[in-house]
C-alpha cells in the first residue's frame, strides 16, 4: 500500500503550473512552483523540518524540549507540524502586522503565540527578534530556531526545492523569481540551479520599506530605506545570514498596493489561491519582463496559501480602507459612499461653542455645519476655534453664532469630483452634498485625499 507514515512525509514534490492570463505580455514560458501543496500550505514546511532534524542530530534540540521562533506565520506552521509529530512544545513570536488568520492557525495546531509590535527597531526589547531570543534564554530545555541565520534554512532548498525545479523543467529553466525574506529559499535554490547552469538568472523580489535592493546594488545598509510596510513574508530591516547576495543577480521592488492587487488577480485570473508574497512575486516578474525572451523558461515561486489573507487582501473593505481597490470615482457621492449612511453632525446657532467641541471629540471630526430654522447658515472648524480660543479664554460659553464662519458650499450629489475639489481650499474646509429628501452629507479634504490612489 502507498501511504505516508506521518504528515511530514508529504512535504515536497509540489507542482509546476503554467501561468497564462497574467503573463500574456511576456514572451517566455512562465511556470509557478506552487508551494501551497505542502501540508502546512507553504514553502516553509521544507526548511522548518530540516532545521528541526539538524538540531536533533547535533543535540541542540533535546527530547521534550520547547521550540522557540520569531515568525511571520508560515515557518511557525511548519515547526508546529514537526513539534506535533516529534513531541515538542512550540512558542511562536509574531509581529502584529501579520494576519489574524495566521495567528489563529498557529494556535489551532497547538502553538503558543506571543504577539509583538511591528514598528520598533530590531534591537528594541519589544521586537519579535528580541522577544524570541529572551524567551529562549528564560525557557528551560528550549531551542531558538533563528531561521534568519540558521544555515539549515537555505540547505533545505539546496537539497530539495532546487533539484525539484531542475528536474521538473528538465534543466531548461533560465530564470528563477522569488520574494526574499529570510533568504533561505532564494539562496538555497539559487545555489543549486547555478551549480547546474551558471547562466541561470536569480531574481529577488523586495518591498518598499526593506533594505535588500539597495544593499545588493551598493553594499550600503541604508536605514532610511527602512519604514513600515503592509506586504507580508518578504523584505527585512536586517541582513539575515541566509541571504547570499552573490547568488542573486538583481532585485526589483513591488509596492504594497500592487502586491495586494496581484494577489487577488492570481486567484481570479489563474484560479490559484495563494498569498501576499505571491502577488509581489508575479508583479515583480512583470516588472522584469524585458529580461525574458521567447526561448526562456521562467519559474516563479508562490510561497503560501490565500487562506491566510482572507481578512486582508481578499476582503474588499480592507482593500478599500487602504486605497488598494481600483474603483472609478467620478462624482460627489463616490467620495462618501463608505459612510453616507451615517447622520450629518450639525450644531445650532444658539448652542454654545462647548457643544460643538464636544461633538468634534465624540465623532472625531474637524468641521461642523451650523444651522438655524431656515437651514445651513454657517460653519465651524477646529482651526478657527483654536485661533478664537487663543484670543478669548471664555470662548466655550459663547453661542456658536458669534464665532461661526461662512456656510459650506452645497453641491448636487452628481457634482463632479473636480468641481468639489475646487471648492475646498484654505478658506473653506468642506462641502455639503444634497442627497435629496432634505438629507445632506459632508465632504472634507480627508475624503478627497483618501480617494487618491
Amino acid at each position: 500500500m502507498n501511504y505516508a507514515k506521518n504528515i511530514l512525509e508529504t512535504i515536497g514534490n509540489t507542482p509546476l503550473v503554467k501561468i497564462n492570463k497574467l503573463t500574456e505580455d511576456i514572451d517566455a514560458l512562465v511556470l509557478a512552483k506552487v508551494e501551497t501543496f505542502n501540508p502546512g500550505n507553504s514553502v516553509k514546511d521544507r526548511m522548518a523540518i530540516k532545521m528541526i532534524e539538524d538540531a536533533e542530530a547535533d543535540g541542540r534540540l533535546k527530547p521534550g524540549g520547547t521550540i522557540i521562533e520569531g515568525t511571520s506565520g508560515n515557518t511557525g506552521m511548519g515547526l508546529a507540524l514537526g513539534a506535533i509529530i516529534k513531541g515538542y512544545k512550540l512558542i511562536c513570536v509574531i509581529s502584529d502586522k501579520q494576519s489574524k488568520e495566521k495567528m489563529d492557525i498557529l494556535r489551532a495546531v497547538g502553538a503558543e503565540v506571543v504577539v509583538c509590535p511591528t514598528n520598533v527597531e530590531p534591537e528594541d526589547p519589544r521586537s519579535y527578534y528580541s522577544v524570541s531570543k529572551r524567551l529562549a534564554t528564560e525557557t528551560p530545555n528550549s531551542w531558538y530556531v533563528n531561521q534568519y541565520d540558521n544555515p539549515s534554512n537555505a540547505l533545505a532548498h539546496y537539497e530539495q526545492t532546487g533539484p525539484e525545479i531542475w528536474k521538473q523543467t528538465e534543466g531548461k529553466i533560465t530564470h528563477f523569481v522569488v520574494g526574499v525574506g529570510t533568504g533561505g529559499t532564494i539562496s538555497g535554490i539559487g545555489k543549486y540551479l547555478k551549480e547546474q547552469n551558471p547562466n541561470i538568472k536569480i531574481w529577488g523580489i523586495d518591498t518598499y520599506g526593506s533594505v535588500f535592493k539597495k544593499y545588493h546594488e551598493t553594499g550600503i545598509f541604508d536605514e532610511n530605506e527602512v519604514y513600515p510596510y503592509i506586504t507580508e513574508g518578504i523584505g527585512e530591516d536586517i541582513l539575515p545570514a541566509n541571504v547570499d547576495f552573490d547568488i542573486i543577480d538583481g532585485f526589483t521592488k513591488v509596492t504594497d498596493k500592487d502586491a495586494a492587487i496581484y494577489t487577488r488577480k492570481i486567484a481570479k485570473e489563474e484560479g490559484i489561491f495563494v498569498g501576499n508574497s505571491a502577488g509581489s512575486a508575479i508583479k515583480g516578474l512583470l516588472q522584469l519582463k524585458e529580461h525574458f525572451g521567447p526561448d526562456d523558461v521562467v519559474v516563479v515561486l508562490f510561497h503560501d496559501s490565500g487562506s491566510r489573507y482572507v481578512g486582508k487582501m481578499f476582503n474588499d473593505d480592507w482593500m478599500r480602507d487602504r486605497g488598494f481597490l481600483d474603483e472609478e470615482m467620478t462624482k460627489a457621492t463616490d467620495l462618501i459612499k463608505d459612510h453616507v449612511d451615517k447622520p450629518l453632525v450639525t450644531v445650532m446657532t444658539e448652542e454654545l461653542v462647548s457643544h460643538a467641541i464636544d461633538r468634534m471629540k465624540k465623532y472625531k471630526i474637524s468641521q461642523i455645519p451650523v444651522k438655524d430654522s431656515s437651514g445651513f447658515i454657517g460653519s465651524v472648524d477646529e482651526t478657527a476655534l483654536f485661533r478664537a480660543f487663543v484670543e478669548d479664554k471664555d470662548l466655550a460659553d459663547k453661542p456658536i453664532k458669534e464665532v461661526m464662519g461662512e456656510a459650506f458650499p452645497i453641491v448636487d450629489k452628481d457634482a463632479s469630483i473636480d468641481k468639489v475639489s475646487k471648492l475646498i481650499n484654505k478658506d473653506n474646509q468642506a462641502v455639503l452634498v444634497d442627497l435629496g429628501n432634505n438629507k445632506y452629507h459632508i465632504i472634507t479634504k480627508h475624503d478627497i485625499i483618501s480617494a487618491i490612489n
